[in-house]
């Protein structure tokens, strides 16, 4: 992995509550490395108070590891691209709601439009899967994602193939690897793990 120090790096957070730990664990260590992160987090993450913890602490601890105020709103996404803000946009968790969104070019919440306000500039998306249905109903979506000029994916594997075998979710520790491959245009392999 190469030196990431001085990295632009958005970081949208979407609403897999399950998995901010590892999320927000992957947040620091780019800090750690250098990179300059700057948290987005979708509606649903900043508002939603679930038994993973309040969103109000989410935020804190975002901005806390970032140094920065947290992006939740639409309008002050937008400016990412015209200002070529970013050098590399991380989505993790994305869920599976924001993959359809993405492969659809909906830009209805502060993630989604952080993502097409960046795409504008021929820049790389690195995605951090985190959905009970990556295998059902949202696989048409991953894979045309995966199919998109600039779109990189953190490698992903089953999480629990006994009770939930429709289910897949990033290794957020690999996510410095990802956006490293990313930055040169080339995706971190292998990009499926068990």
């Amino acid at each position: 992995m190469e030196n990431l120090k001085g990295l632009r790096v958005g970081f949208g957070v979407c609403g897999s509550f399950c998995t901010f730990k590892r999320a927000f664990a992957a947040a620091g260590k780019l800090a750690e490395l250098g990179c300059e992160v700057i948290p987005i987090m979708s509606f649903n993450s900043a508002s939603i108070d679930s038994r993973f913890g309040t969103a109000a602490e989410h935020i804190a601890e975002l901005e806390n590891i970032c140094g920065r105020k947290v992006i939740s709103t639409i309008e002050a996404a937008e400016p990412i691209g015209p200002k070529k803000l970013l050098d590399v946009m991380c989505v993790a968790p994305c869920t599976g709601n924001t993959l359809a969104k993405l492969a659809l070019g909906i830009t209805d919440t502060p993630v989604t439009m952080a993502v097409k306000s960046h795409v504008r500039n021929s820049l790389p998306v690195v995605i951090a899967v985190s959905t009970n249905d990556a295998l059902a109903a949202a696989a048409k979506n991953l894979g045309a994602l995966q199919n998109y000029r600039n779109f990189y994916f953190v490698p992903y594997s089953q999480d629990d193939f006994e009770k939930k075998p429709f289910s897949m979710v990033a290794h957020f520790e690999l996510i410095p690897q990802t956006i490293s491959m990313a930055v040169k245009g080339k995706q971190f392999q292998p990009m499926l793990l068990y």
